[in-house]
């Protein structure tokens, strides 16, 4: 099967061509999928894609000129695919529902230590020969409680570790997790959550229901000082209410490896450009907060599972013509 990778990375071809020994054509493309580019898929009968990929409608239908029957999504989430458009089309849309969600738990609790205990600003001070730790006071996590919003596999993995800490956990999701249940941590509503919660870390999907789940409203009824960590996805944040929620003293820290408007910037060399983004650029100028770019996942366990299952998927859907992957919508 020929397949065309949109917004793809050498990375993302040195592990795809590794994995690929079923013998699929793999044709590689830096560009993002968009309708003006849609046309680089001509013979291809899949294309894959990534996060801030665009699979809209009008994608599709030119998609869908071009031949192509499959959308293989490298990653787990789907908000950026019109999945009814999808449907119509007769397009099937599979995913990677889990490739490595420890990576993304570790890199969770990674910014967290690294922000609450300035570790980044220690390392430039130690680098120019400034070793005061005036401005390096940070917080021990144990007997704290930390608020976990989904508790999937990486919810999950999360929460283990926050209670490895000696933190105490609650949880919220529409599905309780009877894991984290017996092994003592708690649902409650997000109302309690916000309340009780020292810190707040982001694990779930981002649908209509989620999108600015942190906003004014919520952050209003957060612990003054709190910290809010999100590697899920940033549209889970408005970034506008947490700022004033920064500048207020609200929000005690805050640590992201998602932002909302991420598409126009990451996975990209920005370096030599003017910041063309007035919101991410006041994000930067606080020194409470802590910015990856979206490089949660971003590790050989994970990369090879991300070949692996999408060349799987797409290998299923060509002798099948179904997948234990696809993405159903009623």
């Amino acid at each position: 099967m020929k397949v065309v990778f949109f917004s793809s990375k050498r990375y993302d071809e040195d592990y795809f061509r590794t994995a690929n020994d079923v013998g699929h054509e793999l044709v590689f493309h830096e560009t993002k999928l968009s309708p003006r580019y849609a046309v680089l898929a001509q013979g291809a009968r899949a294309v894959c894609v990534f996060v801030n990929d665009r699979v809209d409608r009008e994608t599709l239908e030119r998609l869908k000129e071009q031949g192509v029957q499959f959308v293989a999504l490298r990653c787990a989430g789907f908000n950026n695919v019109d999945l009814a458009a999808a449907r119509d089309l007769g397009i099937a849309v599979v995913r990677v529902p889990v490739y490595s969600p420890h990576a993304v738990a570790e890199h969770t609790i990674a910014l967290l230590l690294t922000l609450n205990r300035r570790i980044h600003r220690s390392f430039n001070r130690v680098r120019e020969g400034n070793f005061s730790l005036e401005g390096l006071v940070g917080f021990d996590l144990h007997g704290l409680t930390a608020g976990i919003i989904g508790t999937g596999k990486i919810g999950q993995i999360v929460a283990h570790l926050f209670q490895a800490f000696g933190c105490g956990v609650l949880c919220y999701d529409i599905a309780e997790n009877e894991t984290l249940k017996n092994d003592g941590a708690r649902y409650v509503d997000l109302d309690t959550l916000f309340e009780k919660s020292d810190i707040i870390s982001l694990h779930c999907p981002l649908l209509e229901a989620t999108h600015h789940l942190i906003d004014e409203d919520a952050i209003a009824k957060m612990k003054s000082g709190v910290t809010i960590v999100n590697t899920s996805r940033g549209g889970l944040i408005d970034t506008t209410a947490v700022i004033r929620g920064l500048k207020s003293g609200q929000i005690g820290n805050l640590a992201i490896d998602v932002y909302e408007e991420e598409d126009s910037m990451f996975f990209e060399d920005q370096s030599a450009r003017v910041m063309q983004d007035d919101v991410f650029a006041r994000l930067l100028t606080f020194p409470n907060v802590l910015v990856t770019g979206h490089q949660a996942f971003f590790t050989d366990t994970a990369l090879t599972q991300i070949a692996r299952v999408t060349l799987d998927n797409l290998s299923d859907l060509e002798s099948t013509g179904s997948c234990s992957n696809e993405i159903q919508i009623n």
